[in-house]
């Protein structure tokens, strides 16, 4: 296992300081977490990468030691992935989870400095009868966060976006992990936010066909719903250069030694 080697911060454009972990040495490759998950949940994968890669693991805005600049919009997200492809001299690998993943891909659309794109499930829900977030996901979110109810804010995320049963919400409450999900769910809003496009029912934006042209590794977990493998799939479908891989006996989570091996293998250069 590889120590973390350097802590420090960048700025993104409209000011905001973004702290980063720095791990390893080789090619860059910058890490994007999605809901609830901050640099030191990302540590794992950064330490497993770190044999094979330059690993920049960072807070999104505003989770762990970084900040949160009102207003929030995706575009400013999109800018603080940047800015740290830059401060990492970039451009860079970017390896992206779930929400963290969709954002990835908004950055490649905006044009960020990503050379090579890894994807574990962004939650892209493309048919009607997929199981969609309710309307204002984003709006309740924040209303039962800012008012001081953010306990009910992660229960209604629990509940209503990964559909777990009242009973694993319950016995989540008594564990050691729940103090932080409270800490950190106003900006589960900003992830609703990310994903509201497509997690719609519809087709993902034809567009992207010309805008995410970058190689682009899509990835799910054998045990993950039906919906999602459909939805990996007309992605890899939509892309214009794909590679696709899915892990034996995963679901929306991965193991970060058998993700370490796959990431190696797609993004570093051969030697």
């Amino acid at each position: 296992m590889t120590a973390q080697d350097l802590t420090s911060t960048v700025v993104s454009r409209d000011g905001t300081t973004i702290a980063v972990d720095r791990y390893g040495s080789g090619p860059t490759l910058a890490l994007v977490g999605g809901a609830f998950t901050d640099r030191r949940a990302l540590a794992p994968f950064a330490q497993a990468l770190a044999p094979y890669f330059t690993v920049f693991a960072y807070d999104r805005r505003g989770r762990g030691d970084s900040g949160d600049t009102p207003p929030y919009a995706v575009a400013r997200e999109i800018e603080d992935l940047a800015a740290v492809i830059a401060a990492a001299g970039g451009p860079a690998c970017v390896f992206g989870h779930s929400s963290g993943a969709g954002l990835a891909v908004l950055a490649a659309a905006d044009g960020a400095a990503i050379s090579r794109l890894a994807l574990y499930e962004p939650p892209y829900m493309v048919a009607k009868e997929d199981p969609l977030p309710p309307d204002g996901l984003a709006a309740r979110i924040t209303e039962l966060a800012s008012s001081g109810r953010r306990g009910e804010a992660v229960e209604f995320w629990m509940k209503d976006t990964i559909r777990l049963p009242a009973a694993a919400i319950a016995q989540m409450r008594q564990g050691p992990a729940w103090p932080a999900l409270e800490a950190t769910v106003h900006t589960a809003a900003y992830d609703a936010e990310i994903m509201v496009d497509q997690e719609r029912g519809d087709p993902l934006p034809a567009a992207w066909a010309t805008q995410v042209t970058v190689t682009t590794l899509i990835m799910d977990g054998e045990n993950s719903p039906a919906w999602q493998h459909y939805s990996m799939a007309a992605l890899a479908d939509l892309l214009p250069d794909t590679r696709r891989h899915t892990f034996p006996g995963a679901d929306h989570s991965v193991a970060p030694d058998a993700l370490a091996p796959v990431l190696r293998d797609f993004m570093r250069p051969a030697a």
